[in-house]
């Protein structure tokens, strides 16, 4: 990124598509930037993938099928265990979640903020753009109307050169006799 701020790739150039965005870069979220936030935060994204809710899926197959076949006893039919680690999992995961999605509605915000400027900008651009373009036709309509006047004043000098370029040559064609 540049740091010159009249390169067009600067953030702060009047050109830059995120220009809108610099006044909410400060803003940081509500729970922070820190390696906890961003790793609880992308935890809690890997809750919804299917990644994570097929292998939750295996293990749990699994873990009834070993225990109800007798394979293994550490948890037998009414999988008091496998229910403890569903309520240790939803303890965890629910607050997980709420973060991702109060950090995800506070980038959306600051989007929406910045979006909405974006557009009140792009209106009044678009207004003086107008203004120019009316002030712009109205000295059209006025170099016009003096160019209209001036072939007008034209044709009038060109008849009165005519006009004068017959009379003369009707005295010099004449001859002296007729002077």
């Amino acid at each position: 990124m540049s740091t010159d701020p009249t390169h067009p790739a600067h953030p702060a150039h009047p050109e830059h598509h995120f220009r809108f965005h610099l006044p909410h870069l400060h803003l940081g979220s509500a729970f922070g930037d820190d390696w906890l936030a961003l790793k609880a935060e992308a935890f809690a994204r890997f809750f919804g993938t299917p990644v994570f809710l097929c292998a939750q899926t295996f293990v749990v197959a699994a873990w009834i099928t070993l225990n109800a076949m007798g394979v293994v006893k550490f948890d037998l039919y009414p999988f008091i265990l496998l229910n403890l680690a569903f309520s240790l999992q939803s303890a965890y995961a629910a607050p997980l979640i709420l973060l991702a999605q109060t950090r995800q509605a506070d980038r959306d915000k600051a989007h929406a903020v910045a979006d909405a400027q974006h557009r009140e900008a792009l209106a009044a651009a678009a207004a003086q753009r107008q203004i120019l373009a009316a002030e712009q036709t109205s000295q059209l309509l006025v170099l016009v109307e003096q160019n209209t006047r001036l072939t007008e004043l034209a044709k009038q000098l060109s008849h009165r050169i005519e006009a004068l370029t017959l009379e003369l040559h009707g005295k010099l064609c004449r001859g002296p006799e007729a002077r």
